[in-house]
């Protein structure tokens, strides 16, 4: 699997040769564009925060009576820890988890899901290197250049299967309802620039 992938939108279809002359860093995003890519995202998410995805999402991979919850599930009702909850001397949770990463949009008052995961262990997933800490790191960079505030969390579902396939399963379920922004399967249909790396 490649570690990052490379992507040639970055809000400007017209100029697919930018990431081999600039480097991330120098990329400025105005904030105009980047409140657009936000409103594409919300459109599509505030309706599955109000009315759950069972009559918009794809068929059930679960046969289960925890059918119901899943589709009526929201994360905005889990507990929003700061991303570097890891370092905190006392664990928040433990166990198998999806976890879901925000950011609450200021100006609408709206929170986005960017990202959406699975562990078999909460309190280490989010330690060490993650593809996920780059975008995230990359989308907080933008939006402080454009004079635009993150209230980035992470939000952990601990009432998940707690053998792996089934749980997956599940995450996969999740991501393609949400559709969030920084999850490999989703990136291409919002055009995310966060996601691309330094040459």
């Amino acid at each position: 699997m490649i570690k990052f992938e490379r992507q040639y939108d970055l809000f400007n279809k017209n100029n697919i040769g930018f990431l081999d002359t600039n480097h991330f860093k120098n990329i400025h995003i105005s904030k105009k564009v980047i409140k657009e890519w936000q409103e594409k995202i919300i459109d599509h998410q505030s309706k599955i925060f109000k009315y759950g995805y069972k009559n918009i999402s794809q068929p059930s991979l679960f046969e289960s009576s925890s059918k119901d919850i899943e589709e009526t599930f929201n994360p905005k009702e889990l507990t929003p820890l700061p991303l570097s909850f890891w370092r905190w001397p006392k664990t928040m949770h433990e166990g198998p988890a999806v976890y879901f990463v925000m950011d609450k949009i200021i100006d609408s008052e709206e929170s986005i899901i960017l990202y959406i995961g699975e562990t078999i262990s909460a309190d280490k997933r989010w330690r060490g290197e993650h593809d996920c800490k780059n975008y995230l790191s990359n989308y907080s960079e933008t939006l402080q250049k454009a004079n635009m505030t993150t209230k980035l969390n992470i939000r952990f579902w601990l009432d998940v299967p707690i053998k792996t396939k089934e749980r997956r399963k599940l995450e996969q379920k999740l991501i393609q309802a949400w559709l969030p922004p920084f999850n490999k399967e989703t990136r291409g249909i919002w055009a995310t620039p966060f996601t691309s790396q330094f040459n």
